[in-house]
């Protein structure tokens, strides 16, 4: 087990786990790993909206500059123009200061290499070793102190960046768009993105106040975009999250539209088109099972990881795939980012959208889902899946659902919380099977805290 970083970085709440003091060590630590070679050492630092993004920025900005790397602030920006500022501006290091989708009194930090992807498991474990030893002895000398400034170009060198990947031939002429920013770190960028490529775009979410980042908007609360598609009769809505890392698709009609399904509508068209690198693509162990019966329709694999779009990224770089995400809207596009990217994940189905010349409704929803139940069980201490009891509802509830369905049973990665997912043609089964599951858990959590 890990100390500070999770599935996603280090995440928690800001001024209780994410301090001041936390952070200056992380820019200290994550500096003095990344200092290596005789020349001036670059980090680009971004943030999302939240009130507590200055301070930390603050912190990790005073610990960089004491090991002697020069800082580059960003300002409010989405993670993945972070991490593609890192490699284009040739940074040591990147950062992101979010806790994605998560309340406002939350936080996070996220670290890219200089190759703009996420820092793997080793890399981070080193950077945990020195955040916990003592690090004054190895500062920088004061005349090595690294210096800080605001960089002004670079929401136009993104936007530009997000364009590039649609298609030459295809714009958005004609096409309404109603655009939930999260009140996050896309609030700028994706309404301008979107506008310069031709469509009419209807922006909510852009009034952020450092309190209302994911606040009843974005891809996890998608009630007020479904709302407002329906209202305007738009032809398509499209909820960012906090750091602009995800996208939700809405239809015309007031329909969600999920990661599984948009994979499922990249994945044919790409496949049509000669882009798929490899006969499938990657997704995570919470991914629809109607959406590996479809690919397998169409001649296509699915690989599953453990839930983190880290961990897709990981499979799609050793395995050669360029196209994976998750459930939750993380797609990760391998051709054009190092991240999941919500903006140009909706770009990219529009732009099938707009060659096919339907209905986002009509070219959207290409498999039905299986019934799938996820519920979550919050815990204080202890290992309630290593109890006995719950190992056999485990086991119970596998052999029941059989080879028609699945049921997976993971520890949250980000909180104290055990998930479990059933899905499986029988929709009361897979709801039986879940609150079996679920009382053995809840009922092993229980003994422990008492």
């Amino acid at each position: 087990m890990r100390k500070y970083f999770g599935t996603d970085g280090i995440r928690g709440r800001a001024n209780g786990i994410i301090t001041p003091d936390l952070a200056l060590r992380v820019g200290q630590a994550a500096g003095l790993m990344f200092r290596q070679g005789d020349y001036r050492h670059r980090v680009v630092i971004g943030k999302d909206t939240r009130l507590s993004g200055y301070m930390i920025e603050n912190a990790l900005v005073a610990g960089f500059t004491s090991v002697g790397m020069d800082v580059l602030l960003l300002g409010p920006m989405p993670t993945p123009a972070v991490a593609m500022l890192t490699r284009s501006m040739r940074c040591d290091l990147g950062v992101m200061i979010s806790a994605s989708h998560n309340p406002y009194e939350d936080n996070g930090i996220k670290l890219f290499g200089p190759d703009g992807f996420k820092l793997n498991d080793e890399v981070e474990k080193q950077i945990e070793a020195l955040i916990d030893s003592e690090l004054t002895t190895r500062l920088a000398g004061s005349a090595e102190l690294g210096r800080a400034k605001r960089i002004e170009s670079v929401q136009a060198r993104y936007i530009e960046f997000a364009k590039r990947t649609m298609p030459r031939q295809i714009d958005l002429e004609g096409m309404r768009v109603v655009l939930d920013c999260a009140n996050g770190a896309g609030y700028k960028v994706a309404p301008e993105a979107l506008w310069e490529l031709g469509a009419e775009v209807v922006s909510i979410g852009v009034e952020p106040n450092g309190f209302n980042i994911n606040h009843e908007v974005g891809s996890t609360a998608p009630d007020a975009l479904i709302h407002k598609v329906r209202e305007l009769r738009a032809d398509v809505g499209i909820a960012l999250d906090g750091d602009a890392d995800r996208v939700l698709i809405v239809d015309e009609k007031g329909q969600k539209v999920d990661g599984d399904q948009l994979m499922g509508v990249v994945a044919r068209s790409w496949q049509e088109d000669g882009r798929l690198s490899q006969p499938g693509i990657v997704a995570t162990i919470m991914s629809n099972l109607g959406l590996e019966r479809y690919l397998n329709g169409l001649g296509l694999g699915l690989v599953r990881t453990a839930v983190g779009d880290r961990y897709v990224l990981e499979h799609m770089r050793a395995h050669g795939y360029n196209l994976g995400g998750e459930q939750s809207g993380h797609i990760i596009m391998s051709d054009y980012t190092t991240t999941g990217d919500g903006l140009v994940a909706a770009l990219q189905l529009l732009a099938v959208v707009k060659s096919m010349g339907k209905t986002v409704s009509e070219v959207c929803h290409c498999f039905e889902p299986l019934p799938q139940v996820l519920k979550n069980v919050r815990y204080k201490s202890g290992k309630p899946l290593q109890d006995a009891s719950v190992i056999k509802a485990i086991e119970a509830g596998s052999e029941r659902l059989g080879t028609s369905g699945r049921l997976v049973i993971r520890p949250s990665g980000t909180e104290p919380v055990i998930r479990v997912m059933a899905e499986g043609d029988n929709a009361d089964l897979v709801n039986l099977v879940v609150d079996d599951v679920v009382d053995a858990v809840t009922r092993a959590a229980s003994q422990v805290a008492a």
